[in-house]
């Protein structure tokens, strides 16, 4: 009886945290100050400064600093008015979800000032859309693999090298992957991704190294919850979601990363990301690295390590 009331419970918990931490981003996801530009005439210009509300954060600027704010991505979306014309312009390297927002909202605002609407954005495919979050699982994904397996067949030496064989040919397989859907990585954007799967393979190398098979409780959770809050935008996400989640996530990074890539080739705090992560990876490589005498005669200690079940000098000697 207590073995089944245990199960039970364990399963509605991970059940409900999984919910939580998973279905719960998208079923909250509400707009909130989402920053848009307008540029407009004063008088019309005031119109649309009553059209502000809780859901959006709509700047009246120039028409320099509006394309100047789009192009850093510190916007969603900019209307210019004209007399007789309303052109929203949008930003490809912006995440989606945003960018629907801004057009919706841009296009009411347009509409409420009684004049026809031009969109100016390049045409994004779904592919296109579909790719940066893709592809930054598929390297989570290929890299955790690979390091599951090491530990299962009982690889003692020389994890970095498997990490950095599995970084280079899970960047090949997923770069391939983009081209057959239409997506072509520039040399910019595959080394962007060479450099996200080589800190993913390393950082999981080190906590496998560390936790053996139990290292996966932690890698894949991370799986299963970050996707759906690397693929919001942090003005939709719940204020809870958005601290607790999507602040930290290295998913967000990467996708982001190689959607700038892909459209304008500009990323600068993604590098320093991924240059931690992979140094916390080596780190973790070579902790205990060297293999310590156990008796004063000098033999070592080779009883089993709990953590993957390889002998201890044998897991001393494993980098």
């Amino acid at each position: 009886m207590r073995t089944a009331l245990v199960t039970a419970a364990a399963g509605a918990v991970v059940a409900f945290l999984l919910g939580l931490l998973t279905f719960g981003v998208q079923a909250t996801v509400h707009p909130h100050d989402v920053p848009l530009a307008v540029v407009a005439p004063p008088p019309v210009a005031e119109r649309v400064r009553a059209a502000d509300s809780a859901e959006v954060d709509i700047r009246v600027v120039s028409a320099d600093e509006a394309r100047t704010l789009l192009a850093d991505k510190e916007v969603y979306g900019v209307l210019e008015i004209a007399p007789g014309q309303a052109t929203i312009r949008l930003n490809p390297a912006v995440n989606p979800s945003g960018t629907q927002v801004a057009q919706q909202v841009l296009t009411g605002v347009a509409q409420g000032a009684g004049l026809p609407v031009r969109v100016d954005a390049r045409a994004v495919t779904a592919a296109e859309r579909t790719a940066p979050l893709a592809a930054s699982a598929l390297l989570w994904v290929g890299g955790m693999i690979s390091g599951l397996l090491f530990v299962v067949l009982r690889g003692q030496r020389l994890r970095w090298l498997s990490a950095l064989f599995t970084a280079v040919l899970v960047t090949g397989s997923t770069a391939g992957l983009l081209a057959w859907w239409g997506v072509t990585p520039d040399a910019a954007a595959l080394t962007f991704l060479l450099a996200v799967a080589g800190a993913f393979a390393l950082l999981q190398a080190g906590l496998f190294r560390h936790l053996g098979i139990r290292a996966m409780g932690v890698l894949g959770l991370l799986y299963l919850m970050a996707p759906a809050v690397a693929g919001q935008v942090p003005e939709l996400l719940d204020p809870v979601y958005k601290a607790v989640l999507w602040s930290w996530t290295p998913f967000r990074f990467s996708a982001e990363g190689l959607r700038s890539l892909l459209y304008d080739g500009s990323v600068t705090t993604e590098w320093w990301v991924f240059g931690g992560i992979a140094l916390v990876g080596v780190v973790l490589l070579l902790a205990g690295q060297k293999a310590q005498t156990d008796r004063a005669d000098g033999v070592v200690d080779v009883g089993v390590d709990q953590a993957d079940g390889l002998p201890r000098a044998e897991r001393q000697h494993t980098a």
